[in-house]
């Protein structure tokens, strides 16, 4: 409101859970009440892991894909069926580069990244008929935000206790606006993240056989320092540097 021409009128805040979703279709529906059209989703919900596979519980894996892929593609459902109607829109998904690759300690929201990323991919080709609907993947790498204060540990109850320094990852209204240019110049696919994270995604595309042997390489010492109480970067010196 400060720095736009916005007014009250124009803004119309809900509160959502995603993994009520029973409750996604009413939330769509006051929406288009109150502003008659939805132009723009953007898929933003979902929390992280740090935790080791042996050691987690299933339901951990159960809940990250109830709030991380069931949740997104319920809401997706509902606010497509009004775009389709209106054969336009734009369906903007906030991936993660660790929905190209895969990464030790994250198993759980590697998987619900690679399934939105095959979800939304599939649902691309599906909407051939509607040019003016977009389907835009948008990958980040580390990013400032409370991510990590909020990320799945081993047990639903537990909580991560020392989150580490955050200065070193993206800024958030640098995400925002590359997030932006990529919408409005409908993107299929947006991988938005600083060096070394960035060389890393084109190495798994391109090179995979080295992207596997430089990722046991890194996860070997992360888990070390996991076990540690260690918090590291996800790319620790000498493989870490900056551009």
């Amino acid at each position: 409101l400060e720095i736009s021409n916005l007014s009250e009128k124009d803004i119309l805040v809900l509160r959502l859970d995603l993994t009520d979703r029973s409750s996604h279709e009413a939330a769509t529906n006051s929406v288009l009440k109150y502003f008659g059209k939805i132009d723009v989703l953007v898929n933003n919900g979902g929390r992280s892991q740090r935790s080791l596979f042996v050691d987690t519980n299933l339901d951990v894996y159960s809940a990250i894909m109830e709030l991380n892929y069931l949740g997104t593609i319920s809401l997706t459902k509902h606010v497509l069926n009004h775009m389709i109607q209106r054969k336009k829109g734009k369906i903007v998904t906030v991936s993660s580069v660790m929905g190209i690759m895969g990464a030790p300690l994250a198993s759980g929201y590697c998987a619900s990244k690679h399934a939105l990323q095959g979800f939304f991919n599939s649902l691309r080709t599906e909407l051939t008929d509607y040019p003016e609907i977009s389907i835009i993947n948008i990958c980040p790498g580390p990013v400032q935000s409370k991510i990590i204060q909020n990320v799945f540990t081993e047990n639903l109850a537990k909580s991560i206790e020392n989150s580490g320094d955050q200065s070193h990852k993206m800024p958030t209204d640098r995400c925002v606006r590359l997030t932006l240019v990529s919408t409005a110049n409908d993107l299929k696919e947006a991988w938005i993240s600083d060096h070394p994270y960035l060389a890393v995604c084109y190495l798994w595309q391109y090179a995979p056989t080295w992207a596997w042997w430089l990722m046991n390489k890194m996860g070997k010492k992360r888990i070390q320092n996991f076990k540690s109480g260690v918090v590291s970067l996800f790319l620790s010196p000498p493989l870490a540097y900056s551009a």
